[in-house]
């Protein structure tokens, strides 16, 4: 007899999106989340009254008709969540050794600011933006699956479709979202690049109320079906009798059995500790031996008594490269020494800009981040959180100060106005989001690790897998990947999760 008809290891945006739908179909659903605060890399927490979500930061394809505002309606969601517009004429401000590039609303209009910067490549980069939109546009119909030309252009490296473009920063502003999926053009397949790109060609949005209003959602809609959800209550085995999941083993030892688990832990958290070594299948252990994880990031979580305006930040995110080659960047995020040499790159956001709250204080909030290895921090991994030793904090306080000469030689001015700053490793992140080796995106995004290669949805009988290291990374990704793990459950098709005649979302035009 079971105690629930699945269980859901898990409350990012994929094992929330699998709660929800398997609810929504009638089944009874117990979600287990390891952290005090529900939505995995969606949480929001709140440091001294100021308010940060460093996984969330912008979405995409939440215009009409686009497919992530149909996965979030289809799931019951759209009367509980409300979005900003970021800046139509530059969601994110692309710069680049001095030049300034803005990724404007539209994908023609994004080009054009990309050809005005640099009139001398403007026949390549047109074409660049074509082979994107293509690539784009058969990865969402399936016809890559089909094509053989276009299936070999997807795989082909990013760098070699930037290879035309002749001036190294053009090529640089077009591949620096990169730091969104955390692949360098050498290495970065083509398609996915592609993918990212095309997600915010119609614009780009922020959740009103911060990422903590996504899990805040799923959890209403999940109560609303007879779901559960406990907090701050780790799963510590996964059972398996006869070759099939059937529950899972709390912390606590209690026992809950099921007919499916879905974990929404990453696989190397999944196979690596929660399942018992025998009951791991021979090529599972060996994909686990040859996986290789993205890169993480060192986090500042800010505050800050000026006017963004005075700085020339707005809801727009700031992507800044202080050399001419993206390379440098994930060169940097290889270094076991990142102290060693400056800072070459950083994303900056300004989240009370996006979310349009003017605190009583007047004081905005923000968020910085740097790729970074997890090597770098090695020394003391063993360590437990809050225990750390003073070596750890020297170290972390230093790679802080090191951002910050970054972003002020890029916003001039910018520290002097902080009156708040906590520091995040890539510690911090394995500790909050279980996340393996403090990665970003869970697996890295490179091509032995894409698609039919990534982890499958239904490893082992009973146990289905969602998350960023499945058919994709980032919200919209791993949402996709909660439903597509709803559907395997069901024996259904994705589509048949998500329901009709639903509420809509609101969208709020932007300020700027």
């Amino acid at each position: 007899m079971t105690d629930v008809d699945v269980v859901v290891i898990g409350s990012g945006a994929g094992g929330l999106a699998a709660a929800v739908g398997l609810a929504n179909a009638g089944k009874r659903v117990a979600v287990f989340e390891q952290h005090d605060l529900p939505g995995g890399w969606c949480h929001s927490f709140d440091l001294e009254g100021y308010r940060y979500s460093p996984g969330v930061h912008y979405l995409g394809e939440l215009e009409e008709g686009g497919s992530f505002r149909r996965r979030l309606e289809g799931l019951g969601l759209g009367a509980d969540l409300s979005f900003f517009e970021l800046d139509p004429a530059g969601y994110d401000r692309l710069w680049v050794d001095g030049v300034e590039v803005k990724a404007a609303k539209g994908r023609d209009a994004y080009c054009a600011n990309v050809v005005q910067a640099f009139p001398g490549d403007a026949d390549a980069i047109r074409t660049f933006f074509d082979r994107m939109s293509t690539l784009a546009g058969a990865l969402a119909t399936g016809q890559l699956l089909r094509s053989p030309r276009l299936a070999w252009e997807a795989t082909r490296p990013l760098a070699s479709l930037l290879e035309p473009i002749a001036d190294p920063r053009a090529r640089a502003v077009l591949s620096l979202q990169g730091g969104d999926h955390g692949m360098p053009p050498s290495t970065c397949p083509a398609v996915l690049h592609a993918g990212l790109m095309a997600h915010y060609f119609d614009g780009a949005w922020a959740v009103k109320g911060g990422a903590r209003a996504l899990p805040k959602a799923y959890i209403k809609q999940l109560r609303r079906q007879g779901g559960t959800i406990r907090v701050h209550t780790p799963v510590q085995r996964i059972l398996v009798e006869g070759g099939r999941a059937i529950g899972v083993r709390l912390a606590d030892g209690t026992e809950v059995r099921a007919d499916a688990v879905v974990s929404n832990a990453d696989p190397g958290v999944t196979f690596g500790q929660l399942l018992a070594p025998d009951h791991v299948p021979a090529r599972f252990r060996r994909k686990l031996r040859t996986s290789t994880w993205s890169a993480s990031a060192m986090s500042l979580f800010l505050a800050g008594d000026a006017d963004p305006a005075a700085l020339g930040l707005n809801s727009a995110n700031l992507w800044a490269l202080r050399t001419q080659n993206v390379e440098d960047m994930y060169a940097y995020a290889r270094r076991p020494d990142p102290l060693a040499v400056d800072v070459p790159g950083f994303f900056l956001t300004c989240t009370t800009a996006k979310d349009q709250l003017v605190r009583r204080d007047g004081h905005q909030t923000y968020e910085v981040f740097t790729l970074i290895s997890y090597d770098a921090f090695a020394p003391w991994a063993h360590t437990a959180y809050g225990e750390r030793p003073a070596e750890y904090e020297a170290f972390k306080e230093a790679m802080a100060e090191r951002m910050l000469e970054a972003v002020d030689a890029v916003v001039p001015g910018f520290s002097d106005q902080l009156v708040f700053r906590s520091v995040g490793t890539p510690l911090t992140n394995r500790h909050y989001v279980a996340a393996h080796r403090g990665s970003m995106y869970g697996t890295e995004k490179r091509l032995g690790q894409l698609g039919p290669m990534a982890w499958p949805l239904a490893p082992m009988p009973g146990l289905f897998l969602c998350g960023a290291s499945t058919l994709s990374h980032g919200v919209a990704g791993a949402t996709a990947s909660g439903i597509a793990a709803a559907a395997k459950v069901l024996g259904a098709r994705s589509r048949d999760v998500l329901r009709r005649d639903v509420p809509s979302i609101t969208l709020h035009p932007a300020r700027d």
